[in-house]
């Protein structure tokens, strides 16, 4: 059966064609795929070779990618110490030994590296450990690494062979990165938006800045959570009830991470009130999660509107900046949204809509935590 699901997972990459800008060459990068995943290609996270291993990014094991290998990862950056852990057995590395260390004890080398604040782990150790399989495969513009499950059914020429588009969006969307704020250092620095030689730094003005990002909550949520995730920032996601109703394991995963969940209303429904809307919602949000929420952001409400809600029980979302209508998708849309924060007078609620993607916000991410700011969830007290 795991077989047929692998040989469909190919023939769906293989059918995904995708009409792609021409792309400038650029260095020899490394792409991570986990089972039938190609994620995206960042230079924070970008696999790399050390002291005869390969060492992947440990935020891999997060979303999507995360549930097709079985593992899950918790980071304590204030202790510097990482676990990976999947069906009662854990690797713990800490970030001041060169090893890790199972449940028993035993320890196993090499250790975990820390590079522009992600934690990277090698391939090598987690693979045998856990039951896994990897390898490291030539493609074009560089290598794979590929992670998966034993049992995965495919060679490694078939699966570059039917990802060879899935890799060619990333990699595009990579080249559009670079091009559009070329990273800082040496290769494999960090993917901070930078602004032309000679200007003024615009993540100079969010130093001691708490920024309350808000997402309207859909099909990317996930890959939004592992950015998050991976610069230990907060968000609030506001979903629809019906957007609820389908992504129940999205709400527990968000509730665990300790984001702040909302309800996204619309004024303007035909329909149902706001009010049968929000009840809705967090009738959705119970049956997933066990837990209602009394944040909330209504789509076209005036002012009376956001009153009769607010007597509800109910803390409506009015954002300080709204930039929906800008997409949040490179690091050319992160910086322009870091200007604006950084020329803002105090902390800020940014409603982002449905206008972000997992690369602008981590470029966003890496640029407000060089700058001094903090990336934090707005809940019902306001920002937290």
């Amino acid at each position: 059966m795991k077989r047929r699901a692998a040989a469909l997972i190919l023939c769906l990459l293989l059918a995904f064609q995708l009409s792609l800008p021409p792309a400038r060459a650029a260095d020899r990068v490394y792409f991570t795929a986990v089972g039938s995943y190609v994620l995206p290609l960042s230079d924070n996270t970008m696999p790399f070779w050390s002291g005869g291993y390969v060492y992947i990014a440990s935020s891999i094991f997060t979303g999507a990618a995360r549930e097709s290998l079985g593992i899950s990862q918790v980071f304590n950056s204030d202790q510097g110490r990482l676990v990976l852990y999947s069906g009662g057995r854990s690797l713990t590395y800490s970030l001041s030994s060169n090893c890790a260390l199972d449940n028993d004890g035993t320890a196993y080398y090499p250790g975990a590296i820390q590079r522009n604040g992600t934690v990277f782990v090698p391939a090598n150790t987690v693979s045998r450990y856990f039951d896994l399989v990897y390898s490291v495969i030539e493609v074009n513009h560089g290598s794979m690494v590929w992670l998966r499950q034993p049992d995965y059914g495919v060679s490694d020429k078939l699966y570059a062979d039917a990802a060879r588009y899935p890799m060619n969006s990333v990699y595009a969307d990579y080249i559009r990165a670079k091009e559009s704020a070329p990273p800082e250092g040496a290769p494999g620095g960090n993917t901070r938006p930078s602004s032309p030689s000679g200007a003024q730094d615009p993540a100079a003005g969010l130093e001691g800045k708490r920024i309350a990002l808000c997402f309207q909550a859909g099909a990317g949520a996930s890959l939004l959570a592992d950015a998050l995730e991976s610069y230990d920032a907060g968000a609030a996601f506001f979903f629809t009830p019906e957007e609820m109703e389908r992504q129940g394991g999205t709400l527990r995963r968000l509730a665990a991470q300790g984001q702040s969940i909302g309800i996204l209303a619309d004024a303007g429904d035909p329909d149902r009130t706001v009010a049968e809307q929000l009840e809705a919602g967090n009738a959705a949000l119970f049956r997933a999660t066990c837990g209602k929420t009394r944040l909330a952001y209504v789509r076209g409400g005036g002012s009376q509107v956001l009153q009769a809600a607010e007597e509800a029980g109910f803390r409506c979302l009015r954002p300080e900046l709204d930039r929906s209508g800008h997409a949040l998708r490179n690091a050319s849309g992160a910086l322009e949204l870091v200007r604006q924060l950084g020329s803002w007078q105090g902390n800020a609620s940014v409603w982002l809509g449905d206008a972000a993607g997992a690369t602008g916000l981590r470029s966003l991410l890496s640029a407000v935590q060089e700058g001094g700011g903090v990336c934090a969830a707005y809940t019902e007290a306001g920002l937290r």
